[in-house]
């Protein structure tokens, strides 16, 4: 059996429907509407800024005054990610999480940089590397060591490797009682350190073991060559297959003395 809506002639159908979609978008448009007068009323509007975490190298009122121009919105329509830029942007500000809390509070949890090293850079441009071995714009007298190794590679995202390699080495070289100041990469994948008692190590290129195959190999036996010699040594060339060259100090050591490790 029809129903008597299917028995009206097609034109009032058609007018029907078009008056019932033309009320639902006016619903919606009005819906629309109240929700964005309801999200610009005042009491929606940011009162407190809440700082968690590592808060030690700048103020809570200094991260404030830095990073708060540069919020906008409300709890409704603050971009998240543009105020978590703002937050680390502020100096020694690594990471942030910034969270929303009803109806006009902001919630943001830091986490600071932490300087391992100096990032030595061209012209004097030195800065700083933090301990996931990224590279940072920091005072570097606002450092509290003042015996950071240096670091200095092809680019930036070399930092890294460089600071595992620093890593691998403390422990590698404990045995003769020294630890590296500096530890360069070079464009070609070279390595290069220098220990605080003034020596120079050329470690070469290849993998990082094979690198640290050589060191182990040099540390293990130096000791014994240069008491043999009855010199000090102050550089050290790795980059030979079956030995290292061992440069001694002293005006009767010759320029240079290579020994065998076989």
């Amino acid at each position: 059996m029809a129903t008597a809506a299917s028995s009206l002639p097609p034109d009032v159908r058609m007018m029907n429907a078009t008056a019932v979609a033309i009320v639902a978008l006016a619903g919606a448009v009005l819906l629309a509407a109240g929700a964005a007068w309801v999200a610009r009323q005042p009491v929606f509007a940011f009162r407190s800024i809440r700082l968690e975490g590592e808060v030690t190298r700048n103020s809570a009122a200094t991260i404030r005054a830095n990073a708060a121009p540069r919020l906008a919105g409300n709890y409704f329509t603050l971009d998240l990610q543009a105020a978590r830029r703002a937050f680390e942007s502020v100096p020694w500000v690594r990471h942030v999480v910034v969270q929303r809390v009803f109806p006009n509070r902001l919630v943001v949890k830091m986490e600071e940089h932490h300087p391992v090293a100096v990032w030595k850079g061209d012209e004097g441009n030195d800065r700083l590397v933090n301990s996931y071995g990224e590279v940072f714009e920091a005072n570097l007298g606002d450092v509290d060591d003042d015996d950071l190794p240096e670091f200095s590679g092809r680019d930036d995202e070399s930092a890294a490797a460089i600071l595992a390699m620093y890593r691998r080495l403390l422990p590698l070289l404990k045995p003769l009682d020294v630890a590296p100041t500096r530890v360069a990469l070079s464009g070609r994948g070279s390595w290069q350190v220098e220990l605080d008692n003034g020596a120079e190590l050329e470690l070469g290129r290849g993998t990082d073991d094979e690198v640290m195959a050589r060191t182990a190999r040099f540390v293990r036996t130096v000791t014994q060559v240069a008491a043999r010699q009855r010199r000090g040594w102050d550089r050290a060339d790795l980059r030979h297959a079956d030995g290292y060259a061992l440069r001694l100090k002293g005006p009767l050591a010759p320029a240079a003395a290579s020994e065998s490790t076989d």
